[in-house]
């Protein structure tokens, strides 16, 4: 137990710097998921005062619109339900709400180890895998957001393994493996993807021992694969009934159009652009392949820059190669095709706004440790042509060559990207502050690029400033009697550009009470 408890407290005393360092939401999804644990912890349910996007109320302005609303219609709540408690032990403080973050997240690296040597891996390749995930690479800094990256790792590489194992004989492996992938669908929705994978291993172990005409029998017992099902299904029973009730979709943002039939990221906020299946498809077949094809791009280069750190990636590839074949990688692979195809062909639009790398991130364990493999096969394959290497001491340099450059790496753009976080942050505080000087109440409402972030920094409920020309703008501002409009140059809509560029403002907008900037 002493190298998982290692590597455990590794994990821990990293994230915890991180926090230390800057305990913040940083972006719209994180200030969602606080806001939201918030509303939580004040007794107001799933609630909340403001519409971050409008896929959130049906994709177009309601016919009564309202406030506060249900909240949750696109992402899922284990985010937001694990800070609760500790919201209400702590109090409504920053760190309170990354804490259980750094203490989930932390399982990984641990976890990864155990992995590792359960697939048979030499222990330097298993505590190696360990460190990387404690410190992995340029993914590290999402690592103690209130986000889902540090829920949905370690409980689908988890599903993963239990996966494998099944798939090598235990068939109760193979239903905890369906309650794991419960839990990571609670986190994300891409869990679904886990189940399938799933669902895939048990098809192939079928084949396989039908292929064997009676030499041997499937490893995975029917009545496991029915009881990871049923188990996946009775963990995610309660939020589907809640979806259904509330909304009367199990998928209440997808059911919008909103998600799978946008043409480019900005029609994800407009309420007027069209959001049907015609619509994507009346674009031609040429711009349609370009986007599935930018979407693959698009999820390579992220996987291959924060996860890999770009050194990485080529002894991954050489590691899974000599891995291919392994039961113990079995579900992975099937997850990473289903992940990778996934947002090619459905989510290609999303995937550069970030989508992907909350998913991506449950492949870095198990890379890792192809990683580390695949470093040794390369060594191995250099030392056959030049006899003067040691193998084994060419092995450990260069293996410890990658977990030097992951903590660099690590480091390194942790802090870059806590300065552009932080810089952002001073924005978001100047904006609150302007508004309570200019005689703003409590119970005004704000129109933002980010409602989420605007509610956490300023306290006020409000509606983001939606993609769409200026009549439209001005509707939802009158529907939802926005008081305060904040505009930002740097991430804004087409319609405001002349009005930021000192052109003519509409009747319905009056003078500004700050500006700062060019």
């Amino acid at each position: 137990m002493r190298i998982p408890l290692l590597l455990y407290g590794l994990a821990l005393a990293v994230r915890v710097v991180l926090i230390w360092h800057f305990p913040y939401p940083g972006y719209p999804d994180s200030f969602y998921y606080v806001d939201v644990a918030r509303a939580l912890t004040a007794g107001d349910g799933f609630n909340i005062d403001f519409i971050w996007i409008f896929p959130e109320v049906g994709g177009g302005l309601p016919a009564n619109p309202s406030l506060p609303i249900p909240s949750n219609a696109h992402w899922m709540p284990l985010a937001s339900l694990i800070q609760v408690p500790f919201l209400a032990v702590f109090g409504d403080v920053a760190w309170a709400s990354a804490l259980p973050f750094a203490l989930t997240g932390a399982i990984a690296a641990p976890l990864t180890w155990a992995i590792a040597r359960d697939a048979g891996a030499r222990s330097s390749v298993a505590i190696g895998a360990g460190f990387l995930t404690a410190v992995p690479v340029l993914s590290l800094v999402y690592m103690t957001q209130p986000d889902n990256f540090s829920l949905y790792q370690p409980l689908v590489i988890g599903a993963l393994w239990m996966g494998a194992r099944g798939l090598k004989g235990s068939g109760r492996s193979f239903v905890l493996a369906g309650l794991l992938a419960g839990l990571a669908t609670w986190s994300r929705n891409d869990g679904l993807l886990v189940l399938v994978a799933l669902g895939l291993a048990f098809a192939w172990d079928r084949w396989r021992a039908w292929r064997s005409r009676g030499a041997h029998g499937p490893a995975i017992p029917f009545a496991a694969a029915i009881g990871c099902v049923v188990v996946f299904v009775a963990v995610m029973a309660p939020w589907w009934w809640r979806q259904l009730e509330v909304f009367g979709s199990l998928s209440p943002s997808t059911a919008s159009g909103k998600v799978l039939f946008i043409r480019e990221i900005g029609e994800w906020n407009s309420i007027t652009t069209p959001s049907t299946l015609d619509y994507l498809l009346g674009q031609g077949i040429g711009p349609l392949v370009a986007s599935r094809i930018g979407g693959l791009v698009a999820a390579l280069m992220i996987y291959t820059t924060l996860v890999a750190g770009f050194v990485l990636a080529p002894f991954m590839l050489i590691g899974a190669w000599a891995r291919r074949r392994s039961l113990d990688f079995g579900p992975f692979f099937l997850y990473g095709g289903l992940l990778f195809a996934f947002s090619a062909l459905v989510s290609a639009v999303h995937v550069p706004g970030g989508t992907f790398i909350h998913s991506a991130v449950a492949l870095a364990p198990h890379s890792y440790i192809l990683a580390l493999e695949g470093i040794a096969v390369a060594v191995r394959w250099v030392a056959a042509r030049r006899r003067t290497w040691d193998v084994r001491v060419a092995t450990r340099a260069f293996t410890g060559a990658a977990l030097v450059f992951a903590a660099l790496a690590a480091a390194v753009g942790s802090l870059f990207v806590h300065e552009v976080w932080a810089a952002r942050t001073d924005v978001y505080r100047t904006v609150a502050a302007a508004i309570d000087r200019a005689g703003g109440s409590a119970s005004d409402r704000v129109m933002s690029i980010d409602a989420a972030g605007m509610r956490y920094w300023s306290g006020r409920g409000g509606v983001v400033l939606v993609n769409d020309p200026l009549d439209t703008i001005e509707d939802v501002v009158r529907a939802y009697d926005i008081r305060w409009l904040v505009l930002d140059r740097a991430d804004s809509v087409d319609a405001m550009a002349p009005i930021l560029d000192g052109g003519p403002r509409p009747a319905w907008l009056g003078e500004p009470v700050l500006a700062q900037g060019e």
